[in-house]
């Protein structure tokens, strides 16, 4: 790979994440790692490699040049660790089986509000690119989905992983298309009570209990 030279400009809030100054996100308090990392994640998942640089990002999250090197390292660095979802599977993966659903609600959600960005959703990014944004979907399919199959039971775990991967990509495109609608205001443990059991059901391979007729 190697570095393009033109100068990527300030965007937009990117995947899942909302616009916050630079360098004041929760646990970042003026460091600027955290606020260097969502550039970085909007610039590598809506432009070709070759388009993004260092400079870019850096004046995108507000920061010298210097101190994106400084936490990042090069610019193929930065890549590699914007394409690594082990670190959110780990964490999204961390529960018994039984509770597992309602786990992985709670934890994206809090992510989400904690760092003003989704640990997931990025890869949808990379959807019909044929350039080194593809690695971001072989990563997440080998770190999360994988992941995700290793650790069911039962028949078509394969499939049953795909389609909880899909649910918890869903709940982050929610939340971040309505971002000051009533998701907003619910609390985790609100939106886990709602979303958990259709997880729930995927994990444990059974259909959810019958509540009886809807009134």
């Amino acid at each position: 790979m190697t570095s393009g030279q033109a100068p990527v400009p300030a965007r937009p809030p990117g995947p899942g994440g909302a616009s916050v100054a630079p360098g004041t996100a929760s646990g970042d308090p003026g460091t600027g790692r955290d606020a260097i990392l969502r550039a970085a994640r909007r610039a590598f998942t809506q432009r070709p490699y070759a388009d993004v640089t260092i400079r870019g990002i850096a004046a995108d999250a507000g920061v010298s040049p210097s101190l994106v090197v400084k936490h990042f390292g090069r610019k193929e660095e930065l890549f590699n660790t914007v394409a690594d979802f082990g670190p959110a599977a780990a964490e999204l993966l961390a529960a018994p089986l039984g509770t597992l659903g309602r786990h992985m609600v709670l934890t994206l959600v809090n992510r989400r509000r904690e760092t003003q960005s989704d640990p997931l959703l990025r890869v949808v990014f990379s959807l019909g690119n044929r350039d080194e944004r593809s690695l971001l979907r072989d990563r997440f399919h080998e770190q999360v989905t994988d992941a995700l199959t290793a650790r069911l039971r039962g028949p078509d775990a394969a499939l049953r992983a795909e389609l909880l991967a899909g649910h918890l990509l869903g709940l982050g495109a929610t939340l971040s298309l309505h971002r000051e609608g009533a998701g907003a205001r619910a609390t985790p443990e609100r939106l886990a009570d709602l979303y958990a059991p259709a997880l729930q059901s995927l994990i444990t391979g059974r259909e959810p209990d019958d509540a009886g007729p809807v009134r």
